[in-house]
């Protein structure tokens, strides 16, 4: 159930839409009547999500692309008319492919220049781009929605204890790309709200904590630990909150940070 803003009419694109949460985001927004633009760079991904909702559109995005972003955009405004609702949730969380390697990689004294690069590449300018040309276009039309996907990370800096075994063995780092990528992107927020406030468009942020998705048990056992809410997330848990950021609910809100983190950064 996900009792909702109307958004019948209401044109969306959501970035990233194929991994952790952008499916639900899609979701949220569909069943609200949205049609929605399931973007990613894997095409066949965005088909699947796609032809599990109602009246969504699969399309091949790279963020890291003006011109496909160009591309888009045109053919929104060829198609729709207007965007509505553009919510950037594209970004890599590193992943290291070698278990043998990833405690040495991982501390920041090692950590790979190529792969902070391609973080900042995503996670940040992906989102700058997204908002320079879809963001754009509804400053053109005089309303919209923009809601950049940060992090609990973005606020807080990563607790490297939480990334260690029962035994106190550490078992690797969060590296510092998600976490600076983050916190930039919080503030690029700011920036376009007070940019952009003029000309109708709302810029905000949400910033999810933790969701459970097959981490180990002493990594959760851990995090729950530090969460006054004693669990990690689901993903259907910020289903509302895209919603209230993309409806009329949230009308006089703008260049805010909408924490939802079982209350992970109050201690």
């Amino acid at each position: 159930m996900i009792p909702m803003e109307n958004l019948s009419g209401k044109t969306a694109v959501v970035t990233g839409a194929t991994g952790l949460l952008g499916p639900y985001h899609c979701e949220a927004l569909s069943r609200a009547g949205a049609k929605v633009y399931v973007t990613d760079t894997d095409e066949n991904a965005c088909q699947r999500v796609a032809g599990l909702l109602e009246n969504a559109v699969p399309y091949r995005l790279d963020v890291t692309d003006k011109q496909m972003c160009q591309t888009l955009s045109e053919h929104i405004l060829k198609q729709d008319g207007r965007l509505d609702i553009l919510v950037n949730n594209a970004a890599i969380n590193d992943k290291f492919e070698s278990p043998e390697t990833v405690l040495e990689l991982s501390k920041f004294e090692n950590y790979p220049l190529e792969m902070w690069q391609r973080s900042l590449d995503v996670n940040l300018t992906g989102t700058f781009l997204c908002c320079q040309v879809l963001g754009s276009m509804m400053a053109r039309q005089g309303k919209g929605s923009i809601i950049n996907i940060a992090s609990t990370y973005g606020i807080v800096a990563p607790n490297q204890s939480l990334y260690k075994a029962k035994n106190g063995k550490q078992l690797f780092y969060k590296p510092p790309a998600y976490a600076a990528t983050k916190a930039a992107i919080i503030h690029l927020t700011r920036y376009l709200a007070a940019y952009w406030g003029h000309a109708g468009v709302r810029v905000n942020c949400l910033s999810p904590g933790g969701v459970e998705n097959g981490q180990s048990q002493d990594f959760i056992s851990n995090y729950i630990r530090s969460t006054p809410l004693g669990r990690m997330a689901r993903p259907t848990d910020y289903q509302q909150a895209v919603l209230f950021l993309a409806g009329d609910a949230s009308s006089y809100m703008t260049g805010s940070n909408l924490v939802i983190d079982g209350g992970f950064t109050i201690w």
